[in-house]
């Protein structure tokens, strides 16, 4: 599989899982290249994937975004540990299902458990990654980053 095949399914992958597992509507922005380091606001997840294609990705956003997102979802604003715990279950749910949307296509991946991020952090030892903006309606900006090591 080449490099630019392997990306475009990883990319549209994560797509569908944004798509499929966020229950509002949502405006995904074009993608574009980031380069080391990348610096993530107030909040992340980290998932490394293993597999087929290794690499990470990353979803970043601030505790409000989260914290809404976990309302629209839940019923309930959340914040401090239980914000952590949803941020953390979220990056679990979209990159379960990015796995099995591109095993669809050929492409066998495993994920590992989630790392919350919080506070101001700097990714740094990857060259490029791909940088996906989404706009939560009502919400606010996620971002995911796709580090991957093809």
């Amino acid at each position: 599989m080449t490099l630019t095949k392997s990306t475009t399914e990883i990319l549209n992958g994560t797509i569908e899982a944004v798509k499929g597992v966020i229950p509002c509507e949502l405006q995904i922005e074009r993608p574009s290249v980031t380069v080391s380091p990348f610096v993530l606001k107030s909040l992340g997840v980290l998932i490394g994937l293993t597999g087929d294609l290794r690499g990470r990705i990353i979803i970043d956003g601030d505790d409000q975004v989260f914290g809404k997102l976990g309302e629209s979802m839940f019923g309930m604003f959340l914040e401090g540990a239980m914000l952590e715990s949803f941020s953390g279950e979220l990056g679990n749910m979209i990159a379960g299902n990015l796995s099995t949307f591109v095993s669809q296509n050929g492409i066998d991946i495993d994920i590992t458990p989630p790392t919350v991020l919080a506070g101001e952090t700097k990714l740094s030892g990857f060259e490029k990654a791909l940088n996906l903006p989404i706009s939560l309606k009502n919400i606010g900006q996620l971002t995911i980053v796709l580090i991957l090591e093809i």
